[in-house]
């Protein structure tokens, strides 16, 4: 079958796509989207997370068949620019603060990391709630599983985005 959606702003078309297909498996081996991570198949490590219609979602539990007519957001997506390859495209505020707070490490978990950091901070700062405190960022991130950073630098990387972001806000 055809699955026509839409990634990162842009429409796309995948075919010959087999019903069983994991949204996963179209973005990375069908449409050159590699950045979400294939780990547990199973919607328990967080590292294949995508925005999917505007919600946070595992990619691997989504058959590609339902992403038809939707949209899909991708750790590609949060580059500045946030077209569909970020190859040439500067990163984008969260991460940036991932990279400079030291928070990636193997990289597997890192994509997923990223979106769920964006969410929230569209939801706190965003949303003019101010920036959210380390119970929200754990509550936040909890389905994300990490094995190399021992998640402290990770923290500091979500404060330093939210920082940035509330700046970016005020007009600083």
């Amino acid at each position: 079958m055809r699955v026509s959606f839409e990634v990162n702003g842009e429409k796309v078309s995948a075919d010959n796509v087999w019903p069983g297909e994991s949204l996963l498996y179209v973005l990375r081996e069908r449409l050159g989207l590699p950045g979400s991570k294939n780990a547990c198949e199973q919607g328990e490590c967080g590292s294949c997370t995508v925005y999917f219609d505007g919600e946070t979602a595992c990619s691997c539990m989504i058959a590609a068949g339902q992403a038809e007519g939707r949209r899909v957001r991708t750790v590609e997506g949060l580059a500045e620019g946030r077209g569909k390859g970020a190859d040439e495209r500067p990163l984008g505020a969260v991460q940036e603060a991932f990279v400079e707070a030291g928070a990636v490490q193997c990289g597997f978990c890192t994509p997923g990391l990223l979106v769920q950091t964006d969410d929230l901070l569209e939801r706190t700062v965003g949303a003019g709630e101010g920036a959210p405190d380390d119970a929200q960022i754990r509550e936040a991130l909890a389905g994300n599983l990490c094995r190399c950073t021992g998640y402290e630098k990770i923290i500091d990387a979500v404060h330093l985005a939210a920082e940035r972001r509330a700046g970016a806000g005020s007009g600083s």
